[in-house]
């Protein structure tokens, strides 16, 4: 039977991450956002375990813990706090508490700490009074509407914000198939994560998974790094090369920017695909592969099949299924969630100890625009972690460009020109972003772009 923990977090996005960490790991959680949904909780169900927030929209976890001793309630009880107020820690341990946790909480040092909890525990006698009361809960307990599913992603962290919620649901759905899938999404939002996500809860996760750059290819060495090559089939060849798809055998190849690949590149992938066969350079036999193929673009590939550059059949064999992954900037109940996460990464990289962020650089970083997305997101984390100073990052420690956020351009008839070049510029490239500053559609930006010949 699985152990079944309350968690008590006022946080939504943080407290969903704890939950569904707890189901990934075999637990069975239950989230509260407040102290009295805490209560009814614990009279009608027994818990191995109460993890709650320092602070909470109506009291504090002191309050929480103080109630279930004077209710009689014998459950392990652990406190977290994002505000390292160790003296209110030291006042839970001395009520009772197991320990505490400070944010933003490492899953290993997490998992140490319940291990430890469980461990007490289990060695503890059950006595009869306490065997009746959890007989008594476990069959009067109300059922509950089954969490949203999220995909198994061992080492990763997930948003869960309504735009990342009806990504997971759409990996969960395609992951079990054949289905090739095409993913879009602007730079830096994470199409290789939803990828391995793809692969991880697919039949196919025992095998490898392998990610391939086309945009670093150039047009020679493309047939060779997908493929594979004999020796002496060119002159760089000096030994035989197993390609990707070979590599990737019963797995999953990933090809990031997918747009990128020259014509004839394409037509070799799209003869792999069509017969499940790959003919490595310099060899005059072809070898049967099995791969599922998710390829990624951040172009629309509908323009470049207008313009001649991309093929139709190759794009209908690769977009079986589409999946958008949403921008940072569409996603700002998660920003805080992976902002820690980045902290975390930060603090072990830099070896340093800062536990958080200041409220107004919170506000700050909901208000950029993050063109960059995650990306963008992880550099401005690490560097305000290098020069911080603080126990907590304040907004001096942010890049300038943080503390306004992006204002859209709109397209004026006068000076079009300029102003999609600005956009673009703006944007850094991206066309889906440039399109929005400009407050038009990408189909639209594409045909201003012919009119003006502008190359981007």
């Amino acid at each position: 039977m699985k152990r079944k923990i309350l968690v008590i977090e006022d946080d939504v996005a943080f407290g969903t991450m704890l939950k569904n960490w707890f189901q990934r790991n075999s637990f069975d959680a239950t989230l509260c956002s407040k102290i009295a949904d805490a209560k009814a909780e614990l009279k009608k169900n027994a818990f191995s375990l109460v993890l709650s927030d320092l602070r909470l929209p109506d009291g504090d976890g002191i309050m929480l813990l103080e109630w279930i001793k004077d209710n009689n309630i014998d459950v392990p009880f652990i406190v977290m706090t994002s505000y390292a107020e160790v003296q209110s820690a030291v006042s839970a341990i001395k009520l009772g508490a197991e320990d505490y946790l400070q944010k933003p909480i490492n899953p290993a040092m997490l998992r140490e700490k319940i291990d430890a909890v469980f461990a007490k525990s289990d060695a503890k006698p059950v006595s009869e009074d306490e065997q009746k009361r959890s007989e008594k809960t476990s069959t009067t307990a109300v059922k509950t509407k089954p969490a949203i599913k999220k995909p198994v992603t061992p080492g990763f962290v997930l948003g869960g914000s309504a735009a990342a919620r009806t990504m997971y649901d759409h990996i969960l759905k395609v992951a079990p198939t054949r289905m090739s899938v095409l993913i879009l999404g602007e730079s830096g939002t994470g199409k290789e994560f939803a990828a391995k996500l793809i692969h991880d809860n697919s039949q196919r996760k025992d095998k490898p998974f392998i990610a391939l750059d086309c945009g670093a290819l150039s047009k020679e060495l493309a047939p060779s790094e997908l493929f594979g090559h004999l020796k002496g089939s060119f002159t760089s060849a000096i030994d035989n090369k197993t390609g990707v798809f070979e590599q990737a055998n019963g797995g999953t190849v990933f090809l990031d920017e997918v747009g990128n690949l020259s014509y004839e590149v394409q037509v070799q992938l799209l003869r792999a695909l069509q017969e499940k066969k790959i003919r490595p350079v310099g060899s005059a036999k072809d070898i049967s592969v099995d791969v599922r193929i998710v390829a990624a673009t951040n172009e629309d590939l509908s323009n470049a099949i207008a313009q001649g550059t991309f093929r139709e059949d190759l794009y209908h064999r690769l977009d079986e299924f589409s999946l958008s992954v949403p921008p940072l900037r569409d996603r700002e109940d998660d920003i805080l969630l992976f902002a820690n996460e980045f902290l975390s990464q930060a603090n072990a990289e830099l070896d340093k100890e800062i536990k958080g962020f200041h409220p107004e650089t919170i506000k700050l970083m909901r208000q950029h625009h993050w063109s960059g997305n995650l990306r963008e997101l992880r550099n401005v984390v690490r560097r305000a972690a290098l020069f911080a100073n603080d126990e907590f990052i304040s907004p001096e420690d942010l890049p300038k460009f943080a503390e306004k956020k992006t204002e859209d351009m709109g397209l004026r008839p006068e000076n079009e020109k300029e102003q999609i070049e600005s956009a673009l510029h703006k944007a850094r490239g991206n066309k889906t972003l440039a399109a929005k500053l400009l407050k038009i559609d990408r189909k639209t930006l594409y045909n201003k772009m012919h009119l003006y010949d502008i190359k981007f």
